[in-house]
């Protein structure tokens, strides 16, 4: 770990390491939302409503690959960065932690890798199954198969990817995750001009330059640790599956699996529900859906971003500094909510009709993005909540509000669908993001008694352990 990014995490003022740590991250994820509407451009030349469909109804198939590589990801970087945080210890054993942190890099890489081909080979052979239970039928359902399809024959390579980026950030080095994301999002604009455009492949192309792009930024993030990093190793000598390691790691990536799988069924449902009101709506939500990520992506890129920072501050038992991030973390979500959704709020009418020509799609998704921009007034502080409970090992907390969203939205969105009809399938979510940000807030409060504790021994223990033997 360089003496640079060990200042940005232990030491610098906020600001200034909020600044290091997130901007990248809003730039990353930023530039690859960009990607995704462009993305959606493509298909639309195509004038092809089914293909638009499919991409939407594809959206939970990759929801889960992600949810996958999210578990190694969230789990192994949260304790790397708390190993990192423990050397600052008085008591610490800096050796021990140090080998910990290799083992556990280790492990994120192999472990995803090999998930990612187990679910890789089930998704190919269940791929037209999973395009139907998704919702795609019709003249939908070819194309959303071979989408589905395309992405499990790179599962392998996502998986990896999603637990790779978010390692790399474990040690503070952010300019080097938004690097991978950028060239990822280059190299799939150009695999997407390619596939889509010049061969004329259309929704398997792009699915074909979606694993593509993913395998050059799986490269550059194996290329990164192996090189460049001074604290983690991907060597299959430093491979540990010991109980501790488990139980660390699935115990708080379980939290992101857990979100990232109620998310699914809230998306599955909406599915199910709005097909009875034709393919326009599916479309207009895949674009809305696209179109207002942006600001929910600057907003992800600052608590994810920021991660690092609560873990090592928590490992350090600086508990200070743990508070201060996260005071400073929620007045950046605030500051991006307001700003750049007022922005996209008030040319919506004008940003939707890039993306088609159908009046009926422009009438829905200009209705379903407003709704979208409100949700992430409220979604933003949620998601910084589960990130300070994933951070400081408060799996219980970060299980429940995992969870929340998806079991509340259901009720809604089915109750909504009776009563409102179409408005209220599209305002379901916006109400669900309302009531889990209220669950966040009560849980926050009644757990800022756990933010002053001193961090679980298990980690140092469990690498003194390991070591010795």
């Amino acid at each position: 770990m360089s003496a640079s990014n060990r200042f940005y995490l232990s030491s610098a003022p906020i600001w200034r390491s909020l600044v290091h740590l997130c901007i990248p991250m809003i730039a990353g994820f930023s530039v690859g939302v960009v990607y995704n509407i462009i993305n959606a451009g493509f298909i639309g030349a195509l004038h092809s409503t089914p293909m638009l469909a499919a991409v939407t109804f594809a959206m939970p198939v990759f929801a889960l690959i992600m949810a996958i590589g999210g578990v190694f990801g969230v789990g192994g970087g949260t304790y790397i960065s708390r190993l990192l945080g423990a050397q600052e210890t008085e008591d610490a054993d800096a050796g021990a932690a140090a080998s910990r942190i290799k083992q556990v890099s280790s492990f994120t890489l192999w472990a995803s890798i090999a998930t990612g081909a187990v679910i890789g080979v089930l998704g190919l052979v269940f791929a037209t199954s999973l395009a139907g239970l998704v919702g795609a039928s019709g003249a939908a359902l070819a194309p959303t198969a071979q989408y589905i399809g395309a992405m499990f024959a790179f599962a392998p390579v996502l998986v990896a990817c999603f637990s790779l980026e978010q390692v790399v950030r474990a040690e503070g080095a952010a300019v080097a995750s938004m690097t991978g994301l950028i060239a990822s999002t280059v190299a799939n604009l150009v695999f997407d001009v390619l596939f889509i455009l010049v061969l004329g492949w259309g929704v398997l192309g792009a699915g074909i330059a979606l694993g593509l792009s993913n395998v050059v930024m799986a490269g550059y993030y194996v290329w990164w640790l192996s090189r460049r990093s001074e604290a983690m190793s991907l060597r299959p000598r430093w491979f540990r599956a010991d109980g501790e390691m488990l139980r660390t790691v699935f115990g708080v990536g379980a939290s992101e699996l857990l979100q990232s799988s109620f998310l699914i069924v809230t998306t599955l449902v909406t599915n199910w529900i709005a097909i009875g009101y034709g393919d326009a709506l599916l479309a207009s939500m895949g674009v809305a859906l696209r179109i207002s990520q942006l600001p929910e992506m600057m907003c992800m890129g600052v608590f994810m971003g920021a991660i690092p920072l609560f873990a090592y501050a928590f490992g350090a038992r600086n508990h200070a500094r743990l508070r201060r991030g996260i005071a400073g973390a929620a007045v950046a979500i605030l500051g991006i909510t307001v700003v750049f959704s007022g922005i996209v709020f008030l040319f919506r009418d004008q940003v939707f009709a890039l993306f088609s020509a159908d009046p009926s799609v422009v009438s829905d998704g200009t209705q379903v993005l407003t709704a979208m921009l409100v949700a992430t007034v409220f979604n933003g502080i949620t998601g910084l909540v589960i990130a300070v409970f994933q951070a400081t090992e408060q799996v219980r907390n970060a299980t429940i509000m995992s969870v929340a969203q998806g079991i509340l939205f259901i009720p809604i969105v089915l109750l909504g669908n009776v009563v409102f009809g179409i408005t209220g399938v599209i305002w379901a979510m916006t109400v669900t993001e309302l009531l889990t940000f209220a669950l966040g807030m009560t849980l926050f409060a009644l757990s800022r008694r756990a933010l002053d504790a001193a961090p679980s021994p298990e980690a140092v223990e469990a690498a003194e352990a390991a070591v010795a033997a």
